[in-house]
C-alpha cells in the first residue's frame, strides 16, 4: 500500500501530526475556555500543542493553548510561540511555581519519567506520584486528561484481546507501579474536590522518530536479530493519541473515566518485522521465542466512544519504513517494549 504523502523532514511530519480531523475540529469548537498541556516538553506535547492550537483556530474559537514544561530543549519554545502556542517554563517540583500558573478549565496532563527508573526508583516514584498530587491539588476546578500506561496490567495471553478497564490491575516493576499511584492520586483528588478527571492508559504511540515499529525497523535495517520474547504489541499512531487526548476533554467524569488508548487488534513482533523486510527485500532475523503472555490492551470501550483510530497499521509501517529508508531522524528513546520485568 503506498502512503499518500512522502514526508520530506521534521517540519513535515508534525505538520502531519498535528493536522486537525474533523472530530477534534468539533470537538475543540464546542469545548469552552483555554487549554493547558503540562509536561508538555516530551515526546507528546509538541505536537499535542500544535493540535490543539490548529483545532482551535479551525473551529472558529479563539483561546489560549499553553504548553508548560522545564524545556531542557530550548529551542522548543520559540517553535510553539511562533505558531501561537504560549509557553511556560516550570519545574513541577516548584510549589510556588506551581502555583503561579494561569487558571484554566482544561488541563491535559503528559509529565512523567520511564526509562532511568532502574537506579533512581525514588525519583520516579516522585515524578509519577508526587508531581500529579501536586498539579491535581492546584487545578480543583478544571477538567483533567491524565496520561497514563498500559504497563499498570500484568501480562495476558497473546490469543486474547487483552486486559479490558474493568480487569485488575497488576503492575511489574516500579515504574508501573509509580504509573499506577499516578492514577490513584487523579482519582483521589477527583473524589475529594469532585475534579472531573479523564486517564488514559497509553501503549504503544508511534511515529516514524520513536516507537516500537522504529525499534523493529531500526533492527530490521541493520541485519540485527528481533528479539521475539514479547510476541505481540498493541500500536496506534501518535496523532490519534492526540486527537483522543483532547476529545477526552468532554468526557472527564467523577470518579474519572478510565480508557485504554491503543490500536486494535495487537500485531504478532515477527510479522512486523518481515512487513519491513518485504519493503525493503531484507530477510529478518529473529531471536528468542514467543512468550505465552504479552503487555496487550483492550480498547473497545475507547473505540466505542470516542471511534476507532484513523491511520490504520499498513500506513503506519509505511510512514516508518519510508522514515527509515531515507535515513530519517530517531529520537534515540527505545522504547524497551521487549522487557517483561518492569525494570526500564
Amino acid at each position: 500500500m503506498a502512503i499518500p504523502t512522502i514526508l520530506p523532514d521534521e517540519a513535515a511530519l508534525e505538520e502531519l501530526l498535528s493536522r486537525p480531523t474533523a472530530a477534534v475540529v468539533e470537538a475543540m469548537a464546542a469545548l469552552e475556555g483555554d487549554v493547558m498541556l503540562v509536561g508538555a516538553g516530551g515526546k507528546m506535547g509538541p505536537s499535542l500543542a500544535r493540535l490543539a492550537r490548529r483545532a482551535s483556530l479551525d473551529g472558529g474559537v479563539k483561546r489560549r493553548v499553553i504548553a508548560v514544561a522545564r524545556f531542557s530543549d530550548r529551542n522548543l519554545p520559540p517553535l510553539l510561540e511562533r505558531e501561537g502556542v504560549e509557553t511556560i517554563a516550570c519545574d513541577l517540583f516548584d510549589h510556588q511555581a506551581v502555583a503561579a500558573l494561569p487558571e484554566v478549565p482544561n488541563l491535559v496532563y503528559l509529565a512523567g519519567q520511564k526509562f532511568g527508573t532502574t537506579g533512581d526508583e525514588a525519583r520516579t516514584w516522585a515524578v509519577n506520584a508526587l508531581l500529579p498530587a501536586i498539579v491535581a491539588e492546584r487545578f480543583p476546578a478544571a477538567r483533567i486528561v491524565a496520561m497514563s500506561t498500559g504497563n499498570v496490567y500484568p501480562l495476558f495471553p497473546i490469543d486474547g484481546d487483552g486486559p479490558a478497564e474493568s480487569d485488575p490491575t497488576g503492575p511489574i516493576g516500579e515504574y508501573a507501579q509509580s504509573a499506577l499511584a499516578r492514577e490513584r492520586m487523579f482519582e483521589f483528588f477527583s473524589r475529594r474536590n469532585r475534579t472531573p478527571v479523564a486517564v488514559l492508559r497509553l501503549n504503544y504511540a508511534i511515529e516514524p522518530r520513536y516507537g516500537v515499529l522504529r525499534d523493529i525497523a531500526d533492527r530490521v535495517r541493520a541485519r540485527q536479530p528481533v528479539d521475539l520474547a514479547m510476541g505481540r504489541v498493541n500500536v496506534i499512531w501518535q496523532r490519534d493519541v492526540n486527537a483522543i487526548a483532547l476529545r477526552a476533554l468532554s468526557h472527564c467524569a467523577v470518579p474519572p473515566l478510565v480508557l485504554n488508548v491503543t490500536g486494535r487488534p495487537a500485531h504478532s513482533v515477527r510479522w512486523l518485522a518481515e512487513e519491513f523486510g518485504r519493503r525493503w527485500n531484507v530477510a529478518p532475523k529473529f531471536s528468542g521465542t514467543e512468550a505465552p503472555t504479552a503487555l496487550l490492551s483492550n480498547a473497545a470501550r475507547c473505540d466505542a466512544l470516542l471511534g476507532k483510530p484513523e491511520v490504520e497499521i499498513g500506513e503506519m509501517i509505511d510512514r516508518v519504513a519510508e522514515w527509515v529508508e531515507r535515513g530519517g531522524c530517531s529520537l534515540g528513546k527505545p522504547t524497551h517494549f521487549t522487557a517483561s520485568d518492569g525494570r526500564f
